[in-house]
């Protein structure tokens, strides 16, 4: 059979037959989940208000997505009563995943995509079954500390289907594992579970108050959590290494991509502004008058608020770079830890009128123009160095090797908000679309 006739993996990844993982299966994931290397690993303490395992008919289960772990303490939680998880599409062509989710039955997802409909048949289908279906309404793990709004369309779907919503509450996650530095800094970790919705409570409300209280219950600051707890995370020596990702713009000189995170350090190359973290990520600036933020997020609140301005101020403003693209394989699965498959290379634009990748791909042009009525933020599958998008539902990957994966990131975001703003900032952050004119809030 020659490899146009096989059948490719999105084809095999579409066309799976969707039910609820088998008893041994489900034995196997619960061994696994607790084994001394990966949940007790980061210390969990687990509050269970209410559980799953007592609901009687098919529920959901979402919570605030912290760092790539969390499934594992939903894993724990909820044992015996069997879940399908929802998972971003990529990692299902990942060759250390694939088998694990294929297995255990997750449902892809392909992030921040609004037409992906056998997403939303397959969670119905489980639903139906009297299963339970889990997944991260945020769409990715939290990118700077704190959370973002849940994605556009959650609150009608949960109000459709009408059955009992619980909420995993997670705490300390993002200080254990990030999307800065890929390596683990196991720590303390504090998981809530509770019913958040019952299906009175889902018909009593508008989608409006559903998702309101949904962003209420996911409000959460790990780094400032973190400055009451106190605990401690094992970084060794790595608090800081590659946090330039996302704290890329110095407060004191004001330069941008300047900055550069090593070991234990993070510093202005331009100036010398910076700060030192120790175990329990407390900052301790470099110099008496050094210009720091309380935290990173509370630094990437105010790098947002500058792209906020200045894309206001700017009706030409436009960002260019050239980068490598990719995809995903069609025949096997990605090895290594590898996010895609590089495909060709093309100039990333990114102006008022939308996202515009134009170069070549797969030895041909390639020419993709986003809108932002379709686009309000890229996939962040790992790191910061490779956003992702899926113009007409075909994973597109630009893979990002100057360390500005944060900066694109939030000037996209915000380039949505400022032309459609069907995917709107929290209405604690007004203070940032406020007063444009005055010096961005350094808190």
């Amino acid at each position: 059979m020659s490899k146009k006739e096989k059948i490719t993996l999105q084809k095999e990844v579409a066309t799976r037959k969707v039910e609820i993982p088998s008893n041994l299966v489900w034995f196997a994931y619960n061994v696994l989940a607790n084994l001394p290397f990966f949940a007790p690993k980061y210390h969990p303490t687990y509050i269970i208000r209410d559980n799953p395992k007592d609901c009687p008919t098919g529920c959901f289960v979402i919570w605030n997505h912290l760092s790539r772990r969390d499934y594992l303490f939903l894993k724990v939680m909820l044992h015996p009563r069997k879940f399908n998880m929802v998972a971003g599409y990529a990692e299902f062509f990942r060759s250390h995943l694939a088998w694990l989710f294929k297995v255990a039955k997750v449902i892809p997802k392909k992030p921040f995509y609004n037409n992906d409909m056998g997403c939303v048949v397959a969670m119905t289908k489980i639903i139906k079954k009297g299963g339970v279906v889990t997944f991260s309404p945020e769409g990715t793990a939290s990118l700077f500390g704190d959370n973002q709004p849940i994605t556009p369309g959650t609150a009608r779907f949960l109000k459709k289907m009408n059955v009992p919503v619980y909420c995993a509450d997670y705490r300390g996650h993002l200080l254990s594992s990030n999307k800065v530095y890929m390596k683990d800094k196991p720590g303390k970790t504090e998981i809530t579970l509770y019913k958040l919705f019952s299906p009175e409570d889902l018909q009593k409300l508008e989608p409006e108050e559903i998702e309101t209280k949904i962003n209420e219950v996911f409000h959460h600051d790990d780094f400032e959590w973190n400055k009451v707890k106190q605990y401690r995370y094992k970084g060794k020596n790595n608090m800081c290494t590659r946090l330039e990702d996302a704290l890329y713009e110095c407060p004191k000189c004001g330069k941008r991509f300047t900055t550069l995170g090593t070991k234990d350090t993070l510093k202005c190359l331009e100036c010398g502004n910076g700060f030192t973290f120790d175990d329990r990520y407390n900052m301790t600036p470099l110099h008496e008058d050094d210009v720091l933020a309380s935290s990173p997020s509370k630094w990437a609140q105010w790098e947002r608020q500058n792209i906020i301005k200045e894309i206001r101020k700017d009706p030409n403003f436009e960002f260019k770079g050239h980068y490598k693209i990719g995809g995903l394989p069609l025949y096997k699965t990605l090895k290594k830890h590898a996010l895609c498959e590089i495909q060709g290379e093309a100039d990333f634009i990114v102006n008022h009128q939308g996202v515009h990748i134009i170069g070549t791909r797969n030895n041909e042009p390639c020419e993709i123009h986003m809108l932002y009525k379709d686009l309000y933020s890229p996939c962040l599958e790992d790191d910061f160095g490779t956003l992702t998008f899926y113009p007409d539902g075909v994973s597109t990957d630009v893979v990002i090797d100057d360390r500005k994966g944060g900066y694109l990131t939030m000037l996209i975001q915000e380039m949505h908000r400022l032309h459609e703003n069907y995917w709107k900032n929290f209405p604690w952050f007004d203070y940032m679309y406020e007063n444009l004119d005055e010096p961005s809030k350094l808190n």
